[in-house]
């Protein structure tokens, strides 16, 4: 068999978890699901020493592969922003005996991901429906969302080619909106001096805005994890309750400020881990308000889409997608 004709192994790195599959890109559908296997990045000492455990735990080689990882890709190096792995890419290569390997930021994948997601993969927020492009049609699409941390990122569509943006759009200083976000705003800086967006929209931003939420009450809320926070919210707790309100509102203003940061006219697309636990407080918020509240362009962000992805595999998805666009651009590969 030749290299180009073995599946290729694709991996979605986060900050806690090493998602990690096989991908056919001779397949208009190339993410092969039965291959599919998460694990504790912990676990592990090295990214290599997690995908030669995949591997062996589904019997299969692989000669390439590519790798998203949340953090930053300088060169050969990635470091994922929230955990100790340093990636070298030419290292991981050699480890697990491949010829070619990428190593590209998450959003970059979750990004991907746009151009093979269908219609029931997704849920509407807000009154914009999304209506994806003909083939060939350019498209500009921004993609958020927050997990363990926050990741931000574009896909641009054109002459039927994709052009994943990687940024690190989720580390940009924290905008408030309203007295009690530049409230907030004041207690975290107390804490942090810098904030970002990432400081409220991630898992542990929902435990930072309730900290905060219950400073300004005079309570006392103990140590608590972003599951304690959604479950009192769901119980009734009324910090908690405003904690969720306040994060959506937040999430909602700055995916809208991502659409004119990247002139993402045709659509915000919401993944991440928190985004389909927390669907129903999106829809029921003031995400779409805030999204839309922009001004003299607030008419246009009222027909800007905005689309929580349900997919449960996105990120390796997208990497799937990569590879096959990879493979697309290889010398000796017609277009």
């Amino acid at each position: 068999m030749s290299a180009s004709s073995q599946p290729v192994l694709v991996a979605d790195i986060g900050g806690t978890n090493a998602r990690f599959a096989l991908a056919d890109t001779s397949q208009d559908a190339p993410l092969l699901k039965e291959s599919i296997r998460e694990y504790a990045v912990a676990e592990f000492p090295s990214l290599g020493d997690a995908a030669r455990h995949h591997l062996e735990q589904i019997g299969a080689t692989a000669s390439r592969g590519v790798f998203a990882v949340a953090g930053r890709v300088d060169g050969d190096e990635a470091r994922i922003t929230n955990h100790p792995w340093v990636i070298s890419r030419s290292r991981t290569a050699a480890m697990l005996g491949f010829n070619e390997l990428h190593l590209i930021n998450d959003f970059a994948a979750q990004a991907m991901a746009i151009s093979l997601l269908q219609p029931d993969d997704v849920v509407q927020v807000g009154g914009a429906a999304w209506v994806p492009g003909k083939p060939g049609q350019p498209r500009n699409y921004a993609v958020i969302g927050p997990g363990t941390g926050l990741g931000v990122g574009g896909l641009i569509l054109r002459h039927g080619r994709c052009y994943p943006l990687e940024t690190e759009g989720g580390h940009v200083s924290f905008p408030p909106g309203t007295p009690e976000e530049i409230r907030i705003l004041e207690i975290l800086s107390e804490q942090f001096g810098r904030v970002s967006n990432e400081r409220l929209i991630c898992g542990p931003g929902l435990v930072n805005i309730h900290r905060a939420i219950c400073e300004m009450a005079g309570i006392d809320p103990g140590q608590l994890q972003p599951v304690d926070v959604t479950a009192r919210a769901l119980h009734g707790d009324p910090q908690a309750m405003r904690t969720v309100d306040v994060f959506c509102a937040v999430f909602g203003a700055i995916a809208g400020d991502l659409v004119l940061t990247q002139g993402a006219w045709d659509g915000v697309f919401l993944t991440g881990g928190l985004t389909p636990k927390m669907l129903d407080s999106l829809q029921h918020s003031g995400f779409r308000q805030r999204f839309e509240h922009k001004g003299r362009f607030s008419s246009i962000m009222a027909r800007v889409p905005s689309l929580a992805v349900m997919h449960p595999h996105a990120g390796l998805l997208g990497a799937a997608a990569y590879a096959a666009d990879a493979e697309r651009d290889a010398p000796g590969v017609a277009a």
